[in-house]
Formats: structure tokens, sequence, C-alpha cells
């Protein structure tokens, strides 16, 4: 309300008020402070909110969706979040998977990112080499979406050409005493040997369909119908794969 602080020189909604009728998004929960979170509570249960140097309560209809990386049932047992509170937010609990194990999605956010920053930089978006899509592939993506935002926004500053290379990647991503060893024409890690059986095949199979979408969409001249017959699939299924593997550079 005006007057409420020093520089407050008229009024004006806050969020809840702002968001009424519709849906306001809290990201990090688990950083708000206890004091905040009794007013949140009150807000939630209530449907009520007091504007700042005002003595009478306003009603709102907000739909709360919010988000956190940490456990919130562990900071409710340490006493950092309301169990009164959790309870309140957690009706219907949605768990997103970390990048790591959401392969299908890593191609296309990463491609996603590159046309962002290559449109604020004012050039055409790269694609992402047969190699640089397997280093983002075996890579374990610790910060998860952010950190492959940020490393895609670094491409796009190194990157000269149409392509982005592993060596346009950060280091931790790409090492660069990494090199690539073909398998059957397949470029994989040469340190693909030492992996795990199982994240070693995903790499090589991730390889494979790419290089083999590749060269049935070159030799059917890109009608992905004749591509799918030479393939032995429907063309649902056949599409499916594309999907998977992202977009495919033209050989050559």
């Amino acid at each position: 309300m005006r007057g409420a602080f020093t520089g407050a020189l008229g009024a004006r909604a806050g969020l809840f008020e702002a968001a009424h009728t519709g849906t306001l998004f809290l990201d990090e929960i688990g950083d708000l402070p206890l004091h905040a979170q009794v007013k949140l509570l009150r807000a939630l249960q209530e449907g009520e909110i007091k504007r700042v140097g005002a003595d009478d309560t306003r009603k709102v209809d907000v739909r709360v969706v919010s988000a956190t990386n940490v456990a919130l049932a562990d900071r409710v047992r340490d006493g950092s979040f309301r169990s009164d509170l959790y309870y309140r937010l957690n009706v219907i609990a949605i768990d997103l998977p970390p990048l790591r194990e959401r392969e299908g999605d890593l191609v296309l956010l990463a491609a996603h990112f590159l046309a962002k920053y290559a449109a604020r930089a004012g050039r055409l978006a790269p694609t992402l080499s047969p190699d640089a899509r397997v280093h983002l592939a075996r890579y374990p993506w610790p910060g998860n979406v952010r950190e492959l935002e940020h490393a895609m926004e670094r491409a796009i500053v190194l990157a000269s050409g149409s392509t982005v290379e592993p060596h346009d990647l950060p280091p931790e991503i790409a090492p660069r005493t990494s090199s690539v060893r073909s398998l059957g024409g397949l470029g994989v890690p040469d340190d693909v040997f030492t992996l795990p059986y199982g994240e070693a095949k995903r790499i090589a199979g991730r390889a494979f369909d790419e290089q083999y979408v590749r060269e049935v969409l070159q030799r059917a001249e890109g009608n992905v119908s004749a591509a799918a017959k030479h393939a032995g699939l429907d063309r649902s299924n056949f599409r499916r794969v594309v999907r998977k593997v992202g977009p495919v550079r033209k050989a050559g």
C-alpha cells in the first residue's frame, strides 16, 4: 500500500493478486524462508492475502505450481521446511527425471537452445555433428537442462561452421584428450570400451541409428516413405527412429 515503507509511492498488486484466476509458478520452493512459508501457507489454505501496509484481506483464486531440486521430505525432517506447507503443496507431484535419463529429449533440447542463441547472434543455427552427439549422450549432466543450455550458448560462440564439433563443447563434456574410434564407420569415443556394457551399447546404438537414418534417407533422396520401405519399417515406426536421432545432416 502507499506509504507502507520508504519508497512505496502507490498501491500495486502483489504476485498472488496479479495471478488471480490464473496460475502462479513458484520456483525453488525449497529455499523459501520459514517466515515466508507461514504467509504462503495462509494464502493457500484460506485463499486470502493481505497487501503490505493494509488492514483488510483480499480473496484470491490462484492455482499454484511449485518446483524444487531438493528433497522436500528431507527438509521437513531437518526442520527447514514446514510439514503442513509440504502436504498442502504436494497434492499432485510430477517427478521430472534428470536429463541423463531422458535420452530422447537431449538432442531436441540441444537443437532448441542452438536455435535460440543463434537467433540472438543473428546467424543460422548449426547442427550437432555425430561426434558431438556422442559426447552429449555419454555425459551425465549433473547440471541438467541449465547446463545443456549453457553448453549450447557456448557452442554458438565458438562454432565457426554449420556444425557444432566436440571442440566447441565445454572440456568436461568433450575432453580434449579423447579421440573417436571408427567401428564399422560409426564414430564413437575411443574410451567407449571402458564404460559399463549398457552405457557403451547405448552410445554405439545411437551412433548406428543416426548413421543408418542418414544413409537410408540419402539413398531415398529424402523421401521418408521410400526410406521406410527400404528399412523394412512402416512409415510411423521409421519416423519414430528419425525423431529419436534428431535432425540428420546430409552426408557430404
